[in-house]
C-alpha cells in the first residue's frame, strides 16, 4: 500500500485530488446502505419514536430542583443527566454510527418566577443559552472521556493554582462537580447504547472492523483510535450539547481534526478510502436526523457548519483527503447539513474553486467561501492572537470565531445603516455639501451604536457545564464558560449596506451635484412612498449609478460608509472586557428592518425588500457578476470582519456544461484575489420556486440559501420564500 503523507498540507497534490474528484462526479454513486439510511431519515420514519418531556417524566423539573436548594450551576448538570437517562437508545436499521433524539422538548431548570426575575434584571441574548460558538472538538477527541474525567478529578484535588489561595471557592467546587456529573452521565448514556447494540448484535459488514457495541464501549472511557470511534464520539458530544440546551453548535475544522484518524485507518489497512467515505457520509446523515428539533428562525437555521481547508500556523494550505471526501459526501447526499465553508486565499489552486462550484451547480447553497488573506489580518487587528486568528472558523452563519477559546456573541445586534441614511436625509436643507451629509450619517450611526451598547449590560448566560467540558481553560480556572473565555467580543451586523450606499449615491448625484431635485421633493417623496413623485422615483431607480456596477465614485461611498460604521465602534469595550466588531451580514434583520424602513432615497418603495447580507440592491441593473464582485471587493473589508458574505444568485440554466462550472470557480477566485472577504452562491430555478409554492409536495428536497444557511424551500415561512424568489427574479 502506498503510504500517505502524515501532514495535512496537500498543496502539491491538489491537482491530483481534484482530477480524481472530477472523474468521480462523472460516475457518482451512493453506497446502497447509505442510500437506504438516507431515505429512512429523510422520510422521517424515526419521528415516530419521539416523546414529549411530559411523556419522559421531566415535567416539574425546575420546581423539584428549587425545592432541593440546587444552584443554577448544579441544575444545568442534573438536567442533562436526567435528559440522557430519559432518552431511549435507538439504533436505526443498518446504522453504524448511532444516537437518535427521542425527547422532543428540553424543560427549563428555572421556575417561571426565577426566569422572570432574571429577565427583569439582566440583558438576555436570544434564549439566554450559551450558543453560536465552536467547542474544541479536537482536544476532546485527543483526550477521550476517561482522561477528561481524570483532569477534573485532579483539579478538584489540587484546589486553587494560586498558592496564596489554596482553597477552591464554593462556586468553583460546584462547577467542577457539575463537570463530573456531566461526564458520568455521558458515559452511562454511551454504555446504555452499547448494551442495546450488544443485544441486537448490530455490527459491521467489514470483518476487520469492530462491532458497534465494541466501538461504544471503547469511547466511553478511552480516546478514540479509529475513524469510526472518532466520528461516534463526535456524534455523542455534539448531540449532548443540544440536549444540554446549547444551539447553533458549529463543527469547526472537521477535516483537520478528523484527518489523523483517517490516515491511521488507511495506513493500517483497517479501512479503504470508500469505507472511510461511507462513515463520513453516515456522520453527515446524523446531522440531519434531529435538526428539525434544533432552535432557529427556520428549519435549517441550526448552525451545523463545518470549515474545510485554510492555512495552518506555518502557512501550509490544508486541503487534504478528508476535505475532498467531505465535498464528495455533500454532493452525493444532497442534504442541508452540515453546511460547508471553504477557507481559501489568493494562492489557493484553481481546482479547489472548481470543486466548490460543483456543489453550487447542484444547488446546495454552499460552500461558502472565506478569504484567509482578509480574515486573518482583520482578526489580528481586532486583538486575536496570530495563532488563534489562523485557526478561525465560522459561527452558525458566517461570523468569524475561534474554536475553543472564544465566547464571543457575534450576532448580539444589528445596525440599520439604510435607516441611518434615511434619517440624515430629512435634514438635507441644513446640509450644504455631500461631506456634511456623510457627517450627519455618522452622527446617526454613532447615536444608534451608543444606544445598542448601552442596552447590552448585565448580560446573563445560562450556566453551561456541558459546553465548558470542551472550552479551553474552563477546568484549569474552575470557571464555567458562560462567564466568559479568552475572547468575549460582541458583533453587530450592518444591514441594508447597498440600499444605504445607493441612497447616498442618488443624493450626491441629483441633489448636491446636478441639483435636479430639491430637498423638499426628496423628503416628501420618501415620506409618502413616492406617491405623486413617480418621475422622481424613476430617476432615482434607473438614472443613478449603484453599488455593484463597478463605478468607482459609488464604490468609494461604500468604502466610506463601512469605515464610518467601524469607526463608531472603535474603542468601545463591553462589560466582559471584549470589543465590538462591525460586520456586513444581516441575518433575519433584512426582513425585520425592511418592514420598519419605509421608502428610501434610492427609489426603493416601502413594500420592497432590502438585500440580504452584503449584496446589491434587488432592482439594480447589473452589468454582470464580474462588475458586482469588483465593486464589493473594493471597501476595507478587513475592518468589518464580523462577517457577512456577498451573496450572488444564478439561474440553474447557466450550467450547461463543464466549462460553466470551471468559469464559476474562476469568478469566485477573482473575488478572493481582488480582496473580497466572504462569498456565498445560490443556484436556483425561478420556475421551480414558483411551482414549489403551489405544489410543495413535489419539491421536498428543493434547497435554497436563505441568509447564512441552507434550508428546504417548502419549509420556509412565506416571507423568506418570497425574498429568495425576488432575488433570482431581479437577477434575470
Amino acid at each position: 500500500m502506498k503510504k500517505l503523507a502524515t501532514g495535512t498540507g496537500w498543496y502539491g497534490n491538489i491537482s491530483y485530488l481534484c482530477s480524481r474528484f472530477m472523474c468521480f462526479l462523472k460516475a457518482s454513486y451512493m453506497n446502497e446502505r447509505i442510500k437506504r439510511l438516507r431515505e429512512y431519515i429523510f422520510d422521517k420514519h424515526h419521528h415516530a419514536l419521539r416523546r414529549t418531556a411530559e411523556d419522559a417524566g421531566l415535567v416539574g423539573l425546575a420546581e423539584e430542583m428549587k425545592a432541593a436548594g440546587m444552584s443554577y450551576q448544579m441544575r444545568a448538570a442534573i438536567r442533562l443527566k436526567r435528559m440522557l437517562e430519559a432518552e431511549t437508545p435507538v439504533i436505526l436499521p443498518e446504522e453504524r454510527i448511532v444516537v437518535t433524539r427521542t425527547i422532543k422538548d428540553i424543560p427549563s431548570f428555572y421556575t417561571n418566577e426565577e426566569w422572570d426575575e432574571i429577565a427583569r434584571t439582566h440583558y438576555l441574548h436570544e434564549k439566554g443559552d450559551l450558543c453560536n460558538i465552536s467547542p474544541n472538538y479536537e482536544a476532546m477527541l485527543r483526550k477521550g472521556l476517561g482522561a477528561m474525567l481524570d483532569e477534573v478529578r485532579k483539579r478538584q484535588k489540587q484546589g486553587s493554582t494560586n498558592v496564596k489561595d489554596a482553597d477552591l471557592t464554593v462556586e468553583q467546587k460546584e462547577f467542577l462537580e457539575s463537570e463530573v456529573i456531566c461526564l458520568h452521565a455521558i458515559q452511562d448514556f454511551i454504555l446504555r447504547y452499547a448494551s442495546k447494540a450488544e443485544a441486537e448484535k448490530q455490527g459491521s459488514t467489514n470483518v476487520n472492523d469492530a462491532t458497534l457495541a465494541e466501538v461504544l464501549k471503547n469511547i466511553s472511557s478511552q480516546a478514540p483510535q479509529t475513524l469510526r470511534e472518532a466520528l461516534q464520539l463526535l456524534r455523542v458530544m455534539h448531540f449532548c450539547l443540544w440536549e444540554a440546551g446549547h444551539y447553533h453548535n458549529t463543527l469547526g475544522r472537521f477535516d483537520q481534526y478528523i484527518y489523523i484518524y483517517y490516515v491511521r485507518d488507511i495506513e493500517s489497512g483497517r479501512l479503504t478510502r470508500e469505507e472511510a467515505k461511507e462513515l463520513i457520509e453516515e456522520f453527515f446523515l446524523m446531522c440531519n436526523k434531529d435538526s428539525d428539533l434544533y432552535p432557529g428562525m427556520q428549519q435549517g437555521d441550526n448552525g451545523q457548519s463545518i470549515v474545510l481547508a485554510g492555512r495552518s500556523a506555518d502557512g501550509k494550505y490544508l486541503f487534504n483527503e478528508v476535505s475532498k471526501i467531505c465535498l464528495e459526501a455533500s454532493y452525493e447526499l444532497e442534504l442541508i447539513d452540515p453546511k460547508i465553508n471553504l477557507r481559501v486565499d489568493a494562492e489557493t489552486p484553481e481546482e479547489v474553486f472548481t470543486l466548490g462550484s460543483r456543489l453550487t451547480q447542484l444547488g446546495l447553497g454552499f460552500p461558502q467561501y472565506s478569504n484567509d488573506d482578509v480574515v486573518i489580518p482583520g482578526l489580528i487587528r481586532l486583538g486575536y492572537s496570530p495563532e488563534d486568528a489562523r485557526n478561525y472558523v465560522v459561527a452558525a452563519c458566517w461570523e468569524f470565531i475561534v474554536p475553543g477559546t472564544a465566547v464571543d456573541i457575534p450576532n448580539i445586534d444589528a445596525m440599520p445603516l439604510a435607516e441611518c441614511v434615511k434619517n440624515a436625509t430629512r435634514e438635507l436643507k441644513q446640509l450644504n455639501t455631500f461631506n456634511e451629509l456623510l457627517s450627519r450619517v455618522k452622527s446617526e450611526i454613532q447615536a444608534r451604536v451608543d444606544a445598542l451598547c448601552a442596552k447590552e449590560h448585565d448580560l446573563y448566560i445560562v450556566p453551561a457545564p456541558m459546553m465548558s467540558l470542551m472550552m479551553d481553560g474552563c477546568i484549569e480556572r474552575a470557571k464555567d464558560a458562560s462567564l466568559g473565555g479568552k475572547y468575549n467580543n460582541f458583533g453587530f451586523h450592518g444591514t441594508g449596506v447597498a440600499t444605504a450606499v445607493d441612497s447616498l449615491a442618488a443624493l450626491k448625484k441629483h441633489y448636491f451635484e446636478e441639483k435636479t431635485v430639491t430637498a423638499d421633493e426628496i423628503v416628501d417623496a420618501i415620506e409618502h412612498d413616492f406617491k405623486g413623485h413617480e418621475a422622481l422615483d424613476e430617476k432615482l431607480r434607473k438614472d443613478t449609478e449603484k453599488f455593484g456596477q463597478d463605478v468607482d465614485w459609488v464604490d468609494e461611498i461604500a468604502t466610506e460608509l463601512l469605515d464610518i460604521f467601524q469607526s463608531t465602534l472603535e474603542g468601545k469595550v463591553n462589560e466582559r472586557g471584549g470589543i465590538y466588531r462591525a460586520g456586513t451580514g444581516t441575518a433575519m434583520y433584512y426582513i425585520w428592518h425592511a418592514t420598519e424602513l419605509g421608502a428610501t432615497p434610492d427609489g426603493r418603495k416601502s413594500s420592497e425588500m432590502i438585500p440580504a447580507n452584503y449584496s446589491p440592491s434587488l432592482f439594480i441593473r447589473e452589468k454582470g457578476p464580474l462588475s458586482v464582485i469588483k465593486s464589493f471587493a473594493k471597501p476595507h473589508l478587513e475592518k468589518v470582519i464580523n462577517g457577512g458574505p456577498l451573496t450572488l444568485e444564478f439561474d440553474q440554466g447557466i450550467f450547461r456544461n463543464e466549462e460553466a462550472v470551471v468559469k464559476l470557480g474562476q469568478l469566485v477566485r477573482t473575488f478572493i484575489v481582488l480582496g473580497g472577504h466572504q462569498l456565498q452562491l445560490n443556484t436556483i430555478s425561478l420556475e421551480k420556486l414558483l411551482d414549489a409554492k403551489k405544489h410543495p409536495e413535489k419539491y421536498r428536497n428543493l434547497i435554497v440559501r436563505v441568509w447564512g444557511w441552507s434550508g428546504y424551500f417548502v419549509e420556509l415561512d412565506e416571507c423568506y420564500q418570497d425574498h429568495v424568489i425576488n432575488r433570482i427574479r431581479f437577477r434575470q
